[in-house]
């Protein structure tokens, strides 16, 4: 029986820092979307140029997450996110300070190389640091910052656009970077040797079914190999990409929708887009995190209550394809609100599976795949939506296009997910224990 909880608080220190990450990981991504109009305006792109150049962070991106996790399984979170967290500072520096789109899109590429361990390795994290009946929060924690990057994200970076001119925007996230490298060098730590880790909560952690730190038996390429082999991994895959368009669709082009189509400055598009990302931060934290985590310890199933709600939050999500079809800023922002709602509180689910399904020592490589997956869906929605709006000249048929790829998720979560428990290895259980200091 599951011990009460210690009154250590180790593990929700973990989970700030995990939080501010996100946040301030999301920020350099955002930048680029908020300033789309005098960009636009400045290089005399196309909308269908636009979202190439707003994708060019993915590219690197998507590309290095499969690799990202099987690093992450084999050295660990703390040096990776370490030389992570300078590289992006340096990066977001660099687009603010070149001249020319091919520079530009090079640090952005560059942007995409840093960030890549970001997400797997917050999953990983709380892997390691929560009990299976905290998961729920705790990964909800990370997930919503990147929503929550948009409430505040977007009209501080709004305002810094309409002060100083894009590059602007680029100067403010570059020193909040610079900021958070430093305290994640002396902050974050992995259980074995936080120095504030408690006997108490340590054991609280492992009896709740914490994940082993180490690496799978097997070796690398077979342990992939395995895992792309298992239906389980590629219904959490195909359906956290389904997920993965819609959420970069308006994550890149909300502000520019609202800009071109609505006929908004940039500072006021900053704020409407504030809106639905506040929606999405609450629905996050209280039904993908609390609910969960509330449902499963009052007894009720854990599959059920896990693959429910993120069925839910897909079919929520296709409200996305009523803002296709008004013209009106208020409705549109309404029907964009409910979706991302739903969206949000299914992506912290979604999140929270690789620590529970994966065999030991493979969490990093599941959440890789997954995640390399949903990051494609974040190289394609950028562009295709610029060119639809190119094309037609408005974003009705994105929206409509982004409901389709929801459908495609939500049969994916019902028929190929199956339960939501851990992949047996074939090479054993046993882990190589590898920790660099």
């Amino acid at each position: 029986m599951l011990q009460a909880k210690p009154r250590g608080k180790a593990r929700w220190g973990i989970a700030v820092i995990l939080f501010i990450g996100i946040l301030i990981n999301y920020f350099d991504r955002t930048n680029m979307s908020v300033a789309t109009k005098p960009m636009m305006l400045e290089y005399h792109l196309t909308p269908g140029e636009m979202g190439i150049l707003l994708s060019s962070f993915a590219w690197s991106y998507a590309l290095l997450q499969i690799p990202v996790g099987v690093l992450l399984d084999k050295i660990g979170i703390k040096w990776l996110m370490r030389m992570g967290t300078i590289l992006w500072t340096i990066a977001t520096a660099l687009t603010a300070v070149v001249s020319g789109m091919g520079l530009i899109v090079l640090s952005r590429v560059l942007l995409g190389v840093a960030e890549a361990p970001a997400f797997p390795a917050a999953s990983k994290a709380t892997g390691y640091w929560f009990p299976l009946r905290e998961r729920g929060i705790a990964s909800s924690t990370f997930d919503a910052a990147a929503k929550f990057s948009n409430v505040i994200g977007a009209p501080l970076v709004a305002w810094a656009v309409t002060q100083w001119g894009w590059r602007g925007g680029f100067w403010l996230t570059a020193v909040l970077s610079f900021l958070y490298a430093f305290v994640y060098w002396i902050w974050y730590r992995d259980p074995w040797e936080h120095p504030h880790l408690s006997a108490e909560e340590k054991q609280y952690i492992t009896e709740g079914g914490a994940q082993d730190a180490g690496e799978a038996q097997g070796g690398t390429l077979a342990n992939l190999g395995f895992l792309l082999g298992r239906r389980k991994v590629w219904g959490l895959t195909i359906g956290f990409a389904a997920y993965g368009y819609s959420f970069y669709l308006l994550l890149t082009w909300l502000p520019g929708y609202l800009e071109r189509q609505m006929g908004m400055t940039v500072l006021k598009s900053g704020l409407y887009t504030m809106i639905p990302w506040l929606v999405a931060t609450l629905t996050d934290f209280i039904i993908g995190g609390w609910l969960v985590d509330r449902l499963i310890t009052k007894g009720y199933n854990s599959t059920k209550v896990r693959k429910t709600l993120l069925v839910l939050g897909m079919i929520l999500g296709l409200a996305v394809i009523g803002a296709a079809f008004t013209n009106n800023p208020k409705i549109s922002i309404i029907f964009i609100s409910i979706a991302l709602g739903g969206l949000a509180f299914s992506a912290p689910i979604g999140w929270s599976i690789p620590a529970l399904i994966a065999p030991k020592g493979t969490v990093g490589t599941v959440g890789s795949i997954m995640n390399f997956v949903n990051n494609i869906m974040g190289i394609l929605a950028p562009i295709v939506t610029g060119f639809i709006v190119g094309g037609t000249g408005s974003f009705a048929i994105g929206f409509v296009v982004a409901g389709v790829v929801l459908v495609i998720g939500i049969i994916s979560y019902l028929f190929l997910l199956g339960n939501i428990e851990q992949i047996e290895s074939p090479f054993g259980e046993n882990l190589t224990v590898n920790r660099v200091k």
